[in-house]
């Protein structure tokens, strides 16, 4: 304890911004006064400017208002937090947990939070401050955590006893965004299906479009997009005309490409593909041919364009590929309802997995949407490539639950008889990282221990050799416990490694590896012990 009795938490530099809020509401005072001077003067014309003027400095002087305003602090009774609209307080003992929540930017920067955890359940809350959003002043966040911990811990009961993160990969995270996002992508996906028949038919009668065979009555004239059709035309022929053409416009980027036609007959312009615009040059006799009121088609002598229609295979591939990617934040939320039960700051096994096997899926379910968007597939071949697939995907998905599963930590026992260490032995280099930096690991540069051949040791590189290796002096260490990766232990832990807390002569010291090497380098560093001496009858 550091003898903390209380804390209050400001926003920096706050004299600069209450400066700005007084120039701020100034500001807006002056637009105010400007915009009825300019009704009174001029009418309702210019006087929108001064209106948007003044709203947009109104609104900084209230953001800056609330910034200067929020407050947080902590005493005897609870936490206290102050804004611009709302006061609230919270007792200690209605307090079970206070622990950081990472919001995560635009650009990937973490934001980290204070989160105060309700005693019995209830939705949790976020106080406005302390905040980090940078690196350089994490050491303030973490130590204004610190002081709200040690009152917790001095008027409270904190049901905890280490600082719980939570981050986007902790089973802690609500399922509110993957869930939006799986039902999005669900919606799209029902509004392609529905327009697979309509594509699929409009493809099809242009494919199967005829000449006409009767004389169009034509009405052509500057403006007119089309001739006036007669009924055979209304019947989905193909009509004619002849044109010239005078420019060709090739958009750049996303800009749209034209062709302009002479004397505006039988239209002005028609908007083309980018290569069909560079097909053409001014001064090129073409054929227009219209189909249902509008030009599908530009013939020249050395290029034609054709207005692209959208077979049904193409929007049922659209359909299938949003609903598998609507698989993937079905996974994540599938994942944190199987660790519910789990720590909220334990760490979620990936859902790669299901991403394999969601690509597996539509390696053989996007060809088959296509080839059958309608129809369901009844030739033997297309029989057996569905059958396959459906095999496939369930031996995909049956891996992917069976890799995802949340497997306790094993304690390794030790043996009665530790093996004395040999020079002889075959070296073999793990991958395995201590968390923080030590006498045998400056700086944390290992990235890996060599067992065999001697002592154990840490390495920055996976051999051959013990080039820049330390000793790890296992007489030293002692097994405390084995877990799971937490949110606390950062984003460099794979999820599928294990955390050993070791104890190093009094000093916390946390060795990961994946859960096999995690055992063998245990073992390894286990030194002979008697009974006395072991902290654990599990290690």
């Amino acid at each position: 304890m550091n003898g903390v009795r209380e804390m209050t938490c400001r926003p920096h530099l706050k004299r600069p911004v209450w400066r700005f809020v007084v120039l701020a509401a100034a500001g807006a005072s002056l637009a105010g006064t400007g915009l009825a001077a300019v009704r009174v003067a001029y009418g309702n014309g210019p006087a929108d400017v001064w209106a948007y003027a003044g709203l947009l400095v109104a609104l900084l002087g209230v953001a800056c208002l609330y910034g200067a305003v929020v407050q947080v602090s902590a005493d005897a009774y609870g936490v206290h937090s102050r804004t611009l609209l709302r006061r609230r307080s919270v007792p200690w003992h209605d307090i079970a947990d206070l622990r950081v929540y990472v919001q995560y930017g635009r650009h990937g920067e973490e934001i980290h939070r204070v989160e105060v955890v309700p005693r019995g359940g209830g939705p949790t809350r976020r106080l406005p401050l302390p905040a980090s959003v940078s690196s350089g002043d994490r050491p303030d966040f973490d130590a204004k955590l610190h002081d709200l911990r040690a009152l917790h811990r001095l008027y409270g009961t904190p049901e905890s006893h280490h600082v719980a993160v939570i981050s986007k990969r902790t089973a802690g995270r609500g399922t509110a965004v993957p869930l939006t996002l799986c039902l999005l992508l669900l919606a799209c996906a029902g509004l392609a299906a529905w327009f697979v028949p309509a594509t699929e038919s409009l493809k099809q009668a242009w494919m199967s479009a005829a000449p006409c065979t009767a004389g169009a009555t034509t009405e052509e004239g500057p403006g007119s997009p089309v001739p006036e059709r007669s009924r055979e035309s209304e019947e989905d022929c193909l009509t004619t005309l002849p044109a010239v053409i005078t420019r060709a416009e090739v958009g750049k980027g996303k800009q749209r490409s034209r062709l302009y036609f002479a004397e505006s007959r039988p239209l002005e312009r028609l908007s083309v593909s980018r290569e069909g615009a560079e097909g053409f040059r001014p001064g090129d006799r073409v054929e227009l041919t219209v189909w249902r009121g509008e030009v599908r088609q530009v013939t020249g002598e050395h290029h034609v364009w054709r207005e692209h229609f959208p077979s049904g295979g193409e929007v049922a591939v659209i359909a299938a590929g949003c609903t598998l990617a609507a698989g993937y934040p079905a996974s994540l939320v599938l994942l944190r309802r199987r660790g519910r039960r789990l720590p909220a700051d334990e760490v979620l096994p990936s859902a790669l997995p299901f991403a394999g096997a969601l690509a597996v899926t539509a390696l053989w379910l996007l060809p088959l949407c296509y080839l059958h968007p309608t129809t369901p597939p009844t030739s033997p071949g297309t029989l057996t490539w569905a059958v396959a697939g459906c095999l496939a995907t369930l031996g995909a998905f049956t891996r992917a639950w069976r890799a995802t599963r949340i497997r306790t930590p094993q304690k390794p026992a030790a043996p009665r008889t530790p093996p004395e260490p040999s020079d002889e032995d075959e070296e073999v280099f793990l991958a395995a990282r201590f968390l923080e930096p030590t006498d045998y690991n400056p700086n944390n540069f290992g990235t890996h221990i060599v067992l065999g051949g001697g002592p154990p040791a840490v390495t920055p590189h996976p051999g051959p050799g013990r080039f820049a290796a330390k000793r790890i002096p296992a007489e030293r260490l002692t097994v405390k416990d084995i877990r799971r990766p937490r949110g606390g232990d950062g984003d460099g832990v794979p999820r599928s490694w294990q955390i050993a807390e070791l104890d190093d002569a009094g000093r916390p010291v946390h060795l990961t590896a994946a859960p096999t090497d995690l055992a063998r380098i245990i073992r390894a560093l286990t030194p002979a012990r008697t009974p006395a001496n072991v902290t654990r009858p599990d290690l």
